[in-house]
């Protein structure tokens, strides 16, 4: 069977548990359950040090204490997640903490190892679960992003030019201004971040009033409802990337409420501009005059 090499980095500032993972990684030939692989591990000994290193390397699983110096409990976890958000995660405690583990699940680990319990088989067990698992959910994650990009541009082709899209705009700001197209999906971006900022903490970012204001801008440059799906399905594959899944799918949830929201303001400012020239009097000067 062709050998698979496995890298790993193990985060932990136990010597003795050190030790011993490498121990049991080293006589893994002798584990039925490590067939076919090896195992390359790096050490490091807090969280800093594996923030860094994981700025310079991938790997293929994380074995992360959840009592380190620098790192208490679930912080380091959410940390570890923020720079590599796709490599697996297996967290590590000295005593039995139900309530810390699975709030741990909840925030992306993707297995657990209870210390004074370890062994080559449970070690080994819990990499390929772990690995497996994330393969799973980056195979789902990127299902579920085609699925919501195709269901956007089939509502973008679904948007038959408006008598307001007729009046105004031609062609689509990504091919006639794609530098302006550019900086509005900037912003749009930035305006989904803070919106997610709003429901997660309970703040308040005026997300609505800055729509409003994007709103304005679109229609100063003649935009239509197809821009604005443009706009909002290009913003939306770029926060997709290097994110985990629940991260996207928080960003394809509250974008779907913000892009009927901008859709909304836009055409509550076309409506407005065109009453605004229904209503001009034009006087023209008399001969007599």
């Amino acid at each position: 069977m062709l050998n698979c090499v496995y890298e790993i980095l193990l985060v932990e500032d136990d010597a003795i548990n050190a030790q011993l993972i490498q121990s049991l990684l080293s006589d893994s030939h002798s584990c039925v359950l490590a067939e076919g692989l090896s195992f390359d591990l790096c050490l490091v000994e807090n969280l800093t040090a594996a923030l860094d290193i994981l700025k310079q390397k991938d790997f293929d699983v994380i074995l992360l204490d959840l009592t380190l110096p620098d790192g208490k409990d679930i912080q380091s976890l959410l940390k570890i997640k923020e720079i590599a958000p796709d490599i697996p995660i297996i967290v590590q405690t000295d005593i039995q903490h139900e309530t810390l583990v699975v709030r741990a699940f909840q925030m992306g680990a993707n297995g657990y190892l209870q210390k004074k319990h370890l062994d080559a088989n449970s070690l080994i067990y819990a990499i390929r679960i772990a690995i497996e698992r994330q393969q799973y959910i980056n195979k789902v994650s990127l299902q579920q992003q085609e699925k919501e990009f195709a269901s956007l541009e089939n509502l973008a082709n679904a948007i038959k030019p408006s008598i307001t899209a007729r009046m105004f705009a031609s062609e689509a700001l990504k091919e006639c201004i794609p530098e302006v197209f550019a900086d509005l999906t900037t912003k749009y971006g930035q305006l989904l971040d803070l919106a997610l900022e709003e429901r997660a903490f309970k703040v308040d970012h005026n997300v609505s009033e800055e729509l409003r204001s994007l709103a304005a801008k679109l229609g100063f440059f003649k935009a239509s409802p197809r821009d604005i799906v443009d706009i909002h399905t290009k913003a939306l594959k770029i926060k997709s990337k290097n994110v985990n899944l629940a991260k996207v799918q928080a960003y394809v949830d509250e974008g779907r409420l913000r892009l009927l929201e901008l859709m909304g303001y836009l055409t509550s400012y076309y409506r407005k501009y065109y009453i605004g020239i229904n209503n001009l009097n034009v006087f023209f000067p008399s001969d007599s005059e």
